[in-house]
Protein backbone atom coordinates (compact mmCIF):
# COMPACT_ATOMS: atom_id res chain seq x y z
CA UNK A 1 0.00 0.00 0.00
CA UNK A 2 1.37 3.62 -0.99
CA UNK A 3 1.94 5.96 1.99
CA UNK A 4 1.48 9.59 0.95
CA UNK A 5 4.52 11.76 2.38
CA UNK A 6 2.67 14.13 5.00
CA UNK A 7 5.65 17.33 4.96
CA UNK A 8 3.97 19.87 7.96
CA UNK A 9 2.79 16.97 10.20
CA UNK A 10 5.52 14.64 9.86
CA UNK A 11 6.26 12.78 13.19
CA UNK A 12 9.88 12.91 12.96
CA UNK A 13 10.14 16.71 13.16
CA UNK A 14 9.20 16.29 16.60
CA UNK A 15 11.74 13.80 17.06
CA UNK A 16 14.46 15.64 15.53
CA UNK A 17 13.31 19.24 17.41
CA UNK A 18 13.74 17.05 20.87
CA UNK A 19 17.29 16.35 19.75
CA UNK A 20 18.26 19.47 19.00
CA UNK A 21 17.19 21.33 22.13
CA UNK A 22 18.04 18.35 24.12
CA UNK A 23 21.49 16.84 22.78
CA UNK A 24 22.79 19.70 20.16
CA UNK A 25 22.19 22.65 22.33
CA UNK A 26 21.52 20.85 25.84
CA UNK A 27 19.12 24.01 26.81
CA UNK A 28 18.67 24.05 30.21
CA UNK A 29 16.03 25.95 32.23
CA UNK A 30 16.14 29.55 32.03
CA UNK A 31 18.48 29.74 28.92
CA UNK A 32 17.39 32.29 26.20
CA UNK A 33 17.49 30.85 22.55
CA UNK A 34 17.62 32.12 19.21
CA UNK A 35 15.55 30.53 16.92
CA UNK A 36 16.94 31.85 13.00
CA UNK A 37 14.46 30.11 10.90
CA UNK A 38 15.47 30.46 6.94
CA UNK A 39 13.03 30.11 4.43
CA UNK A 40 8.88 29.10 4.57
CA UNK A 41 9.49 25.75 4.04
CA UNK A 42 11.54 25.04 7.68
CA UNK A 43 8.14 25.97 9.43
CA UNK A 44 7.64 22.49 10.56
CA UNK A 45 10.84 21.95 11.89
CA UNK A 46 10.51 25.61 13.44
CA UNK A 47 7.47 24.22 15.33
CA UNK A 48 8.91 21.37 16.54
CA UNK A 49 12.13 23.01 18.18
CA UNK A 50 10.12 26.07 19.78
CA UNK A 51 7.72 23.46 21.64
CA UNK A 52 10.82 21.62 22.65
CA UNK A 53 12.68 25.01 24.00
CA UNK A 54 9.78 25.91 25.81
CA UNK A 55 8.71 22.19 27.40
CA UNK A 56 12.85 22.54 28.51
CA UNK A 57 12.29 26.07 30.16
CA UNK A 58 13.84 27.67 28.04
CA UNK A 59 13.14 31.31 26.44
CA UNK A 60 12.66 31.01 22.74
CA UNK A 61 13.20 34.22 20.26
CA UNK A 62 12.61 33.78 16.26
CA UNK A 63 13.97 35.41 13.61
CA UNK A 64 13.15 35.03 9.82
CA UNK A 65 15.78 34.99 7.37
CA UNK A 66 15.96 34.24 3.83
CA UNK A 67 18.11 34.34 0.36
CA UNK A 68 15.23 36.03 -1.64
CA UNK A 69 15.42 38.91 0.61
CA UNK A 70 19.05 38.79 1.26
CA UNK A 71 19.08 38.81 -3.48
CA UNK A 72 17.00 41.90 -2.93
CA UNK A 73 19.53 43.81 -0.84
CA UNK A 74 22.25 43.07 -3.18
CA UNK A 75 20.29 43.86 -6.29
CA UNK A 76 19.37 47.51 -5.10
CA UNK A 77 21.65 48.31 -1.81
CA UNK A 78 24.48 50.23 -1.78
CA UNK A 79 28.14 49.27 -1.28
CA UNK A 80 28.04 50.69 2.77
CA UNK A 81 24.48 48.52 2.97
CA UNK A 82 25.76 45.23 1.64
CA UNK A 83 28.56 45.68 4.01
CA UNK A 84 27.03 46.75 6.63
CA UNK A 85 26.73 43.98 9.73
CA UNK A 86 23.55 43.00 10.62
CA UNK A 87 23.09 44.81 14.19
CA UNK A 88 19.87 42.69 15.39
CA UNK A 89 21.70 39.10 14.52
CA UNK A 90 24.94 40.84 16.20
CA UNK A 91 23.02 41.70 19.51
CA UNK A 92 21.29 38.21 19.05
CA UNK A 93 24.33 36.26 19.86
CA UNK A 94 25.50 38.67 22.78
CA UNK A 95 21.82 37.94 24.16
CA UNK A 96 21.40 34.24 23.30
CA UNK A 97 23.06 31.01 25.56
CA UNK A 98 22.10 29.23 22.35
CA UNK A 99 21.55 29.72 19.01
CA UNK A 100 19.55 27.56 16.82
CA UNK A 101 19.54 27.72 12.29
CA UNK A 102 17.02 26.57 10.56
CA UNK A 103 18.59 26.69 7.10
CA UNK A 104 16.17 26.18 4.36
CA UNK A 105 17.64 25.44 0.94
CA UNK A 106 17.41 28.08 -2.12
CA UNK A 107 17.95 27.97 -5.62
CA UNK A 108 22.03 27.91 -6.21
CA UNK A 109 20.93 30.16 -9.39
CA UNK A 110 19.15 32.93 -7.20
CA UNK A 111 22.24 35.41 -6.82
CA UNK A 112 24.24 34.39 -10.42
CA UNK A 113 23.31 38.33 -11.51
CA UNK A 114 25.26 39.55 -8.71
CA UNK A 115 28.55 40.91 -9.41
CA UNK A 116 31.20 39.22 -7.54
CA UNK A 117 32.98 42.00 -5.45
CA UNK A 118 28.94 42.66 -4.11
CA UNK A 119 28.73 38.95 -3.00
CA UNK A 120 32.45 39.17 -1.51
CA UNK A 121 30.89 42.25 0.42
CA UNK A 122 27.80 40.29 1.98
CA UNK A 123 29.67 37.59 2.96
CA UNK A 124 32.52 39.62 4.50
CA UNK A 125 29.44 41.08 7.00
CA UNK A 126 27.84 37.70 7.82
CA UNK A 127 31.48 36.05 8.39
CA UNK A 128 31.16 38.39 11.52
CA UNK A 129 27.81 37.17 12.79
CA UNK A 130 29.33 33.66 12.23
CA UNK A 131 32.74 34.06 14.02
CA UNK A 132 30.29 35.90 17.28
CA UNK A 133 27.95 32.83 17.03
CA UNK A 134 30.79 30.17 17.03
CA UNK A 135 31.89 31.89 20.55
CA UNK A 136 29.85 33.14 22.26
CA UNK A 137 26.91 30.72 21.77
CA UNK A 138 25.92 27.06 22.28
CA UNK A 139 24.76 26.46 18.53
CA UNK A 140 23.44 23.80 16.16
CA UNK A 141 22.90 24.33 12.48
CA UNK A 142 20.70 22.42 10.33
CA UNK A 143 19.97 22.07 6.78
CA UNK A 144 16.06 21.54 6.53
CA UNK A 145 15.42 19.86 3.61
CA UNK A 146 12.78 21.67 0.77
CA UNK A 147 12.08 21.17 -3.00
CA UNK A 148 15.29 23.28 -3.67
CA UNK A 149 17.28 20.93 -1.68
CA UNK A 150 15.61 17.81 -3.77
CA UNK A 151 16.50 19.80 -7.16
CA UNK A 152 20.25 20.18 -6.30
CA UNK A 153 20.28 16.92 -5.24
CA UNK A 154 18.03 15.33 -8.39
CA UNK A 155 15.85 13.65 -6.44
CA UNK A 156 12.32 13.72 -4.86
CA UNK A 157 11.19 15.96 -1.85
CA UNK A 158 10.36 12.53 -0.07
CA UNK A 159 13.78 10.91 -0.69
CA UNK A 160 15.53 14.06 0.25
CA UNK A 161 13.54 14.22 3.42
CA UNK A 162 14.39 10.46 4.55
CA UNK A 163 17.70 10.55 4.07
CA UNK A 164 17.49 13.90 6.13
CA UNK A 165 15.39 11.90 8.91
CA UNK A 166 17.47 8.90 8.87
CA UNK A 167 20.58 10.96 9.05
CA UNK A 168 19.25 12.63 12.09
CA UNK A 169 17.89 10.00 13.64
CA UNK A 170 20.39 7.29 13.99
CA UNK A 171 21.77 5.13 16.88
CA UNK A 172 23.87 8.49 17.93
CA UNK A 173 25.19 6.98 21.55
CA UNK A 174 26.06 3.90 19.41
CA UNK A 175 27.56 5.73 16.18
CA UNK A 176 29.65 8.61 18.75
CA UNK A 177 30.98 5.49 20.48
CA UNK A 178 32.41 4.16 17.21
CA UNK A 179 33.53 7.29 15.99
CA UNK A 180 35.48 8.17 18.91
CA UNK A 181 37.27 4.90 18.80
CA UNK A 182 38.06 5.78 15.06
CA UNK A 183 38.99 9.24 16.47
CA UNK A 184 41.75 8.27 19.24
CA UNK A 185 43.26 5.44 16.95
CA UNK A 186 44.04 8.77 14.25
CA UNK A 187 45.61 11.05 17.28
CA UNK A 188 49.15 10.75 17.75
CA UNK A 189 49.27 10.24 13.97
CA UNK A 190 51.65 12.65 12.01
CA UNK A 191 51.61 13.00 8.39
CA UNK A 192 48.14 13.09 6.13
CA UNK A 193 48.15 12.35 2.51
CA UNK A 194 44.81 12.74 0.31
CA UNK A 195 45.19 10.94 -3.32
CA UNK A 196 42.88 10.91 -6.04
CA UNK A 197 42.29 11.91 -9.38
CA UNK A 198 44.59 15.26 -10.09
CA UNK A 199 45.41 15.04 -6.46
CA UNK A 200 48.28 14.43 -3.96
CA UNK A 201 47.88 16.39 -1.16
CA UNK A 202 49.92 16.24 2.28
CA UNK A 203 50.24 17.87 5.85
CA UNK A 204 51.67 17.07 9.05
CA UNK A 205 48.83 17.23 12.42
CA UNK A 206 51.19 16.48 14.57
CA UNK A 207 50.30 18.25 18.01
CA UNK A 208 46.72 18.33 16.76
CA UNK A 209 43.82 17.02 18.41
CA UNK A 210 40.73 14.06 15.95
CA UNK A 211 37.39 14.82 17.16
CA UNK A 212 34.44 13.04 16.61
CA UNK A 213 31.74 15.36 15.63
CA UNK A 214 28.45 13.76 16.61
CA UNK A 215 26.79 16.13 19.28
CA UNK A 216 24.10 17.71 17.05
CA UNK A 217 26.55 21.31 16.08
CA UNK A 218 25.64 20.16 12.58
CA UNK A 219 22.58 18.50 11.71
CA UNK A 220 22.56 15.82 10.78
CA UNK A 221 26.11 15.59 12.47
CA UNK A 222 28.56 12.93 11.36
CA UNK A 223 32.53 13.58 10.73
CA UNK A 224 36.03 13.72 12.40
CA UNK A 225 38.01 16.62 12.01
CA UNK A 226 41.12 17.68 13.04
CA UNK A 227 43.43 20.87 11.90
CA UNK A 228 46.59 20.51 9.82
CA UNK A 229 49.40 22.25 10.79
CA UNK A 230 49.27 25.38 8.06
CA UNK A 231 53.15 25.31 7.07
CA UNK A 232 53.02 21.93 5.89
CA UNK A 233 50.26 21.65 3.66
CA UNK A 234 51.90 20.94 0.53
CA UNK A 235 50.43 19.77 -3.02
CA UNK A 236 47.49 19.84 -5.07
CA UNK A 237 43.60 18.81 -4.33
CA UNK A 238 40.71 18.32 -6.90
CA UNK A 239 37.17 18.42 -6.54
CA UNK A 240 34.69 16.12 -8.75
CA UNK A 241 31.77 17.59 -7.43
CA UNK A 242 31.36 21.46 -7.50
CA UNK A 243 32.93 23.50 -4.02
CA UNK A 244 29.58 25.84 -3.03
CA UNK A 245 30.53 29.46 -1.44
CA UNK A 246 27.98 32.23 -0.79
CA UNK A 247 25.13 30.21 -3.49
CA UNK A 248 27.95 30.48 -6.12
CA UNK A 249 29.46 26.49 -7.72
CA UNK A 250 32.94 26.07 -8.23
CA UNK A 251 33.22 23.35 -11.21
CA UNK A 252 36.56 21.41 -11.14
CA UNK A 253 37.90 23.56 -8.53
CA UNK A 254 41.88 22.74 -7.83
CA UNK A 255 43.62 24.32 -5.10
CA UNK A 256 47.64 23.76 -4.85
CA UNK A 257 50.07 24.78 -1.67
CA UNK A 258 53.39 25.16 -1.46
CA UNK A 259 54.55 24.86 2.35
CA UNK A 260 51.39 26.18 3.51
CA UNK A 261 51.83 29.04 1.19
CA UNK A 262 48.50 28.85 -1.56
CA UNK A 263 50.03 29.56 -5.13
CA UNK A 264 47.50 28.76 -7.62
CA UNK A 265 43.27 28.26 -7.61
CA UNK A 266 41.33 27.92 -10.16
CA UNK A 267 37.73 27.18 -10.98
CA UNK A 268 35.98 26.57 -14.75
CA UNK A 269 33.39 28.66 -13.43
CA UNK A 270 32.98 31.72 -10.85
CA UNK A 271 36.66 32.61 -11.04
CA UNK A 272 36.73 36.53 -9.93
CA UNK A 273 34.39 35.56 -6.90
CA UNK A 274 37.11 32.86 -5.89
CA UNK A 275 39.58 35.02 -5.97
CA UNK A 276 37.15 37.22 -4.04
CA UNK A 277 36.85 35.08 -1.23
CA UNK A 278 40.24 33.75 -0.90
CA UNK A 279 41.05 37.65 -0.65
CA UNK A 280 38.69 37.99 2.36
CA UNK A 281 41.42 37.89 4.92
CA UNK A 282 44.82 36.42 5.67
CA UNK A 283 43.43 33.33 6.53
CA UNK A 284 41.35 32.68 4.01
CA UNK A 285 44.14 30.61 1.50
CA UNK A 286 45.11 28.22 4.67
CA UNK A 287 43.59 25.70 5.56
CA UNK A 288 41.28 25.39 8.70
CA UNK A 289 40.03 21.70 9.21
CA UNK A 290 40.55 18.42 7.48
CA UNK A 291 37.57 16.39 8.12
CA UNK A 292 36.17 12.50 7.52
CA UNK A 293 32.78 12.30 6.81
CA UNK A 294 30.89 9.09 8.24
CA UNK A 295 27.15 9.59 8.97
CA UNK A 296 26.10 6.28 6.95
CA UNK A 297 22.64 7.86 6.64
CA UNK A 298 23.92 10.03 3.91
CA UNK A 299 25.01 9.11 0.56
CA UNK A 300 23.57 11.68 -1.94
CA UNK A 301 25.39 14.57 -3.26
CA UNK A 302 23.00 18.11 -2.47
CA UNK A 303 25.42 20.78 -3.89
CA UNK A 304 24.99 21.58 0.43
CA UNK A 305 28.18 21.38 2.44
CA UNK A 306 26.27 20.75 6.22
CA UNK A 307 24.73 17.67 4.11
CA UNK A 308 27.84 16.32 1.91
CA UNK A 309 30.89 17.04 4.32
CA UNK A 310 29.01 14.08 6.22
CA UNK A 311 28.42 11.45 3.57
CA UNK A 312 30.46 8.46 4.52
CA UNK A 313 33.74 7.83 2.63
CA UNK A 314 34.01 11.13 2.09
CA UNK A 315 36.71 13.87 2.77
CA UNK A 316 36.77 17.44 3.33
CA UNK A 317 39.05 20.54 3.96
CA UNK A 318 37.92 23.94 5.30
CA UNK A 319 39.43 26.93 4.07
CA UNK A 320 39.55 29.49 6.74
CA UNK A 321 38.72 29.26 10.46
CA UNK A 322 40.15 26.57 12.49
CA UNK A 323 38.40 24.63 15.36
CA UNK A 324 40.31 25.24 18.36
CA UNK A 325 38.89 21.86 19.84
CA UNK A 326 41.03 20.73 17.47
CA UNK A 327 44.27 22.42 18.11
CA UNK A 328 43.96 24.92 15.04
CA UNK A 329 45.17 28.46 15.25
CA UNK A 330 44.19 29.56 12.16
CA UNK A 331 41.72 32.64 12.29
CA UNK A 332 39.57 33.70 8.97
CA UNK A 333 35.94 35.10 8.64
CA UNK A 334 35.39 32.30 6.46
CA UNK A 335 34.76 28.06 7.22
CA UNK A 336 34.55 27.17 3.68
CA UNK A 337 34.07 23.27 3.52
CA UNK A 338 35.12 21.59 0.06
CA UNK A 339 34.05 17.79 -0.35
CA UNK A 340 36.20 15.54 -2.01
CA UNK A 341 34.74 12.20 -2.88
CA UNK A 342 37.43 9.24 -2.75
CA UNK A 343 34.74 6.90 -2.99
CA UNK A 344 35.80 5.59 -6.30
CA UNK A 345 39.02 6.80 -6.79
CA UNK A 346 41.71 7.67 -4.31
CA UNK A 347 42.23 6.96 -0.77
CA UNK A 348 43.15 8.84 2.56
CA UNK A 349 46.39 7.56 4.30
CA UNK A 350 47.91 8.55 7.63
CA UNK A 351 51.71 8.07 8.27
CA UNK A 352 51.10 5.32 5.27
CA UNK A 353 48.48 3.44 6.31
CA UNK A 354 45.22 3.70 4.14
CA UNK A 355 42.25 4.68 6.65
CA UNK A 356 39.77 5.30 3.84
CA UNK A 357 39.08 3.90 0.84
CA UNK A 358 35.89 2.51 -1.38
CA UNK A 359 33.69 3.83 0.60
CA UNK A 360 34.57 2.76 3.75
CA UNK A 361 36.66 3.64 6.66
CA UNK A 362 39.30 1.08 7.21
CA UNK A 363 40.02 1.68 11.15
Amino acid sequence: MMTIFNWNNDPRWAQVGELIVRNAVDLQPGEKVMIAMSETASYPLLEAVYRACVRAGGYPQVQFLSEHLQQILLEDGNDDQIGWVPRIEEYGMEWADAYIALRGAFPLSLHNNVPPDRMSLAQKAHGIISTKRWRETKWSLIRVPNQNLADEAGASLEQVADMFFNACLIDWPTSKQLWDSWATQLDGGHEVRIEGRNTNLTFSVQGRRWLAWADGRNMPDGEIATAPVTDTVNGTIWFENPGVFGGRLFHDLTLTWDHGTLIDATSSTNQDFLQMVLDTDSGATSIGEFGIGVNPAIDTFCNDILLDEKILGTVHIALGRAYPECGGTNESAIHWDIIKDIRQEGRLMVDGNTVVEGGKVLL
